[in-house]
């Protein structure tokens, strides 16, 4: 894979802001993603400018005032928590732009960047309404999608993002698939981060990482506001009896394109969910 030059992230927060995850190309094994994950609370600020990255804000919880320099979105957001289940309000602002974001009401909110040298792109306010809604899984794989930025999406240049809720007990990003070979039409290279919530706060997941040939093979509880690197290989997640997932996933590679391959030993899990369907016709 090419190395990419890029600029580290410089920004200024004031006092009424915590930095709770900051996953870098310094100190990540990531190439194409970057992102930030602050809790604002009401007045606090933060600025930035992106040279050469592009950036979704995505309103986890709280409202907040969003300004490229030349358009500001007032009232971004729609949830206390995001537990609520309900879409929310991000937004998209284009390489070579300033980013100010100000809160209103208290909360968290995740910076999701990547590379980009588009310049001809617009900011876009993508409104809670603009989210694609979808239910995956069957039987104790069954989680619920918002697609913020899909594959399918004109107004980024590289970054996917989506938000996925896995109720108690049940597991998500499952079967296992991988999207770590850029050989399309089979496969796509897509880098991928999680950044998890709990409910209630002091539950745990598990998420294993793992790939063919086993040389990277972890298993790690993750707790609440924790974030995992996916630079390659299968990703699946379980979720204990009692509690709730939520994760917020950024994917980003050399080809906007999510094209996945589920690791061939479990793929009879989805041939039994496909007969079942059949069956109950």
């Amino acid at each position: 894979m090419t190395s990419l030059k890029r600029e580290p992230i410089k920004f200024k927060l004031n006092k009424k802001v915590t930095l709770l995850q900051h996953i870098t190309r310094e100190n990540s094994l990531l190439e194409y993603i970057e992102a930030q994950v602050f809790n604002m609370e009401k007045e606090g600020e933060f600025h930035t400018s992106l040279e050469d990255k592009e950036i979704c804000i995505v309103a986890l919880s709280g409202k907040y005032t969003i300004s490229d320099g030349s358009q500001t979105f007032e009232e971004v957001g729609t949830r206390k928590t995001v537990f609520e289940k309900i879409p929310t309000d991000s937004v998209y602002i284009p390489c070579n732009k300033k980013v100010s974001i100000k809160c209103i009401e208290e909360g968290n909110i995740i910076l999701c960047y990547s590379p980009s040298t588009d310049i001809n792109r617009e900011t876009v306010l993508i409104s809670a309404k603009d989210n694609s809604i979808e239910k995956r899984g069957h039987y104790n794989n069954n989680r619920l999608v918002h697609n913020i930025l899909d594959d399918k999406s004109l107004i980024s240049e590289n970054l996917l993002v989506v938000e996925v809720f896995t109720d108690s007990g049940n597991w998500s990003s499952y079967p296992p698939h991988k999207h770590d070979q850029n050989n399309l039409p089979e496969e796509s290279f897509l880098e991928e981060t999680y950044y998890h919530e709990l409910n209630p706060k002091q539950g745990f997941v598990f998420q294993r990482i793992y790939t063919e040939d086993r040389l990277l093979d972890e298993t790690m509880a993750i707790y609440n506001q924790d974030m995992v690197v996916v630079p390659k290989g299968y990703h699946p997640v379980s979720v204990p009896d009692g509690y709730d997932s939520y994760y917020l996933n950024i994917m980003a590679g050399p080809t906007k394109t999510w094209k996945f391959n589920n690791e061939k030993d479990h793929e009879w899990i989805i041939n039994r969910a496909k007969e079942g369907e059949k069956n109950n016709e």
